[in-house]
């Protein structure tokens, strides 16, 4: 009798001790639930806001500064997109990747081709926009002077800092490289003769010929053609992030969205204000 006694006492024991077991479970299982939900209410956008029409900053009506550009508003669909609010923060591109690998990224977007070089330090979604190839930038009055890709040869030629367009122009024969950090400078230096010329991504020298009398956009062969520009996420998609920002991009091109971001970054042309973030320390990435 005394034996039947214990035995049900010990199995009641691991029967408590099941229990206690699979509650001490199912909280730890509800704070990562709760963790989780935490980490995916909030994607973090990491841009330099010096570079209109893609990124850049202009006062609302309250004269409180706010963010604009074609890849803010992208940004934005995509948050939308995955039910999350969109965080915004400005550094200088030469260390946004640097910092997406960091972790103090979601999301990169900069106007940013998916070269092979920085593809070995960032995973990239499809393109959400193709980019016109490079155009110099001169002073319409001086535009006859460059027939020929050849008329740059020995000229001072300005880019940004750090960019794909620095690398061009430094190949171009006894030319005079000057690099800038913020794109407004450089159209200030080309616009008060300091500079024969600058390099500047496609759509960006289109849409200051539109805005400035007397800026000139010249495109030559041996600048390249269009090229692909894609959101960037740290190697290996650690948050799995591709997939929905996959998703986005496909229903954004099928609305045709993309031409509405042009037209609402365009509306604010008289307004926009570049804004470089300090230079940081790391290694540069380009543009």
């Amino acid at each position: 009798m005394k034996s039947n006694s214990m035995t049900i006492k010990k199995i009641l024991a691991l029967v408590l001790i099941m229990i206690m077991t699979l509650f001490t479970l199912t909280a730890c299982g509800g704070n990562d639930a709760e963790n989780q939900s935490e980490e995916t209410t909030k994607l973090i956008l990491g841009t330099s806001a010096d570079y209109a029409p893609f990124e850049f900053m202009y006062p609302d009506d309250n004269g409180d500064m706010q963010y604009g550009g074609i890849d803010i508003y992208t940004a934005q669909y995509i948050a939308d997109y995955m039910g999350v609010e969109l965080q915004i923060e400005n550094m200088s591109f030469n260390n946004l990747l640097t910092s997406l690998e960091k972790g103090q990224f979601d999301i990169v977007l900069a106007d940013i081709e998916a070269t092979d070089e920085r593809k070995k330090a960032a995973d990239f979604s499809d393109p959400y926009l193709t980019e016109l190839a490079p155009q110099f930038l001169v002073k319409a009055e001086n535009a006859d002077k460059f027939k020929s890709y050849s008329d740059f040869e020995g000229k001072t030629i300005g880019a940004q800092t750090a960019t794909t367009k620095y690398n061009i122009i430094s190949d171009i024969p006894d030319v005079n490289p000057v690099a800038l950090q913020n794109v407004l400078d450089l159209i200030k230096e080309v616009s008060y003769g300091k500079v024969d010329a600058i390099l500047v991504d496609g759509s960006v020298a289109q849409q200051y010929q539109a805005t400035n009398d007397d800026l000139a956009a010249l495109s030559f062969e041996e600048l390249g053609h269009s090229a692909d520009v894609c959101v960037a996420v740290a190697k290996g998609d650690p948050k799995g992030l591709l997939p929905k920002i996959n998703e986005a991009i496909a229903k954004m091109n099928e609305e045709n969205k993309m031409e509405e971001f042009k037209k609402q970054a365009s509306d604010f042309a008289d307004v926009w204000q570049e804004v470089s973030a300090p230079e940081e320390d790391g290694e540069s990435d380009e543009e």
